[in-house]
């Protein structure tokens, strides 16, 4: 039987994500934050809403995980001088060094995903894959489901 698209993508993912857990299980960090953290380390001081939207997180599970980060010292939220109503968050020092620490690991297991692919083949999954997650944005546009 040939495994379908979906499944491959789906049981890659799994076993990245179980890899990165496994590999930062001494940090305390929940499922949702390593994604949030290594947002913010491109992107501190992003708005929840451009988090949200980049994490695919929907904006209470977004706030619930922010919540816990900002309870164990790894960001902090702030209001901004031209809108109060918005918050923006930003990491701290222990934020950054565990987003630091995250950007290792993932360095890490990529390197292990793509043990004994060419450079060549690297890069043309990169580019493949970038285009899956294109067609799948339009698509959602394109059937009102995306958010």
């Amino acid at each position: 039987m040939q495994e379908t698209l979906h499944y491959l993508l789906m049981s890659d993912h799994q076993m990245i994500q179980k890899a990165l857990v496994s590999s930062v299980k001494d940090t305390g960090l929940t499922p949702g934050q390593p994604k949030v953290l290594d947002y913010l380390l491109h992107h501190n001081g992003a708005i929840q809403k451009e988090i949200a939207i980049f994490c695919h997180i929907e904006p209470a599970s977004l706030t619930a995980i922010l919540n816990g980060m900002e309870n164990k010292g790894y960001i902090e939220r702030k209001t901004s001088e031209n809108n109060r109503r918005s918050l923006h968050v930003y990491l701290t020092e222990t934020g950054k060094k565990y987003a630091d620490r995250l950007n290792l690991e993932f360095n890490q297991i990529e390197s292990e995903a793509l043990n004994g692919f060419s450079e060549t083949e690297a890069q043309q999954l990169h580019e493949l894959l970038s285009r899956v997650y294109k067609n799948m944005v339009n698509f959602q546009k394109k059937e009102g489901t995306d958010k």
